[in-house]
C-alpha cells in the first residue's frame, strides 16, 4: 500500500465535523446542562431555612422592681434576726441575773426562818423589830418572794408535806392546814418548798 493510500484510509475513518460524535458530544452537553439545575433546587430543599434572630428586651422598670424586693427580702431577713438576737441576749441576761439573785439571797432564806420563830415566840421590839423589818423588805426588793399559807391548795412543786393530819369535810382537794415553814421563790424558781401539813378531802 502507498503512502497516499494510507493518508486516503485515515481520512476516511476520521468523523466528519458534522457526523455521528459530534451529535453525541452536543446531546450530553446539554442533558449534563439540564440536570445540574435540578440538582440545585434538591440541595436548597433539603437545607432548612435560617431562623429569624429575636433579640431579648430587658425591661428597665421590671429589672428593678426583682432588685428592690431581692433587697427588701434581705433587709427582712437581717431585721428578724436582729430580733431574735435581741430577745436571746435579754433572755440571757435575764438568766444571769436571776442566778445571782438566787446565789445572794438563798442563804438569807435560814435568817428569815430564825426571824419568824422569834415572831412567833413573842413580838419582836425594839432594834431587833426594825431589822429585821428591814431585812424583809430588802429581799423582797430584790426579788425573793415569800409564798405559803393555810388554806392553799397542796400543790407538790410549791410545798413539801411533811404530814397528813386526817380529813376536813371544808375542802375537795388535799389542802395545807399548817405552815411549818414559808416557802420562798425568784421568779418562777422555787428557792425552797413551804413544808407544810395537808388535810384530805373527806370521803363520801
Amino acid at each position: 500500500m502507498t503512502q497516499a493510500d494510507d493518508a486516503a484510509g485515515r481520512e476516511q475513518a476520521a468523523p466528519a465535523p458534522g457526523g455521528t460524535f459530534g451529535e453525541e458530544a452536543a446531546t450530553m452537553t446539554e442533558e449534563t446542562e439540564v440536570e445540574q439545575p435540578l440538582a440545585a433546587d434538591e440541595t436548597n430543599a433539603d437545607t432548612p431555612a435560617a431562623e429569624p434572630v429575636v433579640e431579648e428586651t430587658v425591661d428597665p422598670v421590671a429589672e428593678a422592681e426583682a432588685r428592690a424586693a431581692e433587697r427588701t427580702a434581705d433587709l427582712q431577713r437581717l431585721q428578724a434576726e436582729f430580733v431574735n438576737y435581741k430577745r436571746r441576749v435579754e433572755r440571757d441576761r435575764e438568766q444571769l441575773r436571776e442566778n445571782a439573785t438566787y446565789q445572794a439571797l438563798a442563804p438569807i432564806v435560814e435568817v428569815l426562818d430564825t426571824i419568824d420563830r422569834a415572831r412567833d415566840h413573842e413580838p419582836l421590839e425594839g432594834g431587833f423589830k426594825a431589822v429585821a423589818e428591814q431585812l424583809e423588805r430588802t429581799v423582797a426588793s430584790s426579788g425573793l418572794v415569800r409564798f405559803g399559807e393555810p388554806g392553799d391548795a397542796f400543790d407538790p412543786n410549791l410545798h413539801e408535806a411533811l404530814s397528813h393530819v386526817g380529813t376536813d369535810p371544808e375542802v375537795s382537794v388535799t389542802t395545807c392546814k399548817v405552815i411549818a415553814k414559808a416557802g420562798y421563790r425568784i421568779g418562777d424558781r422555787v428557792v425552797r418548798a413551804a413544808q407544810v401539813l395537808v388535810v384530805d378531802p373527806a370521803e363520801g
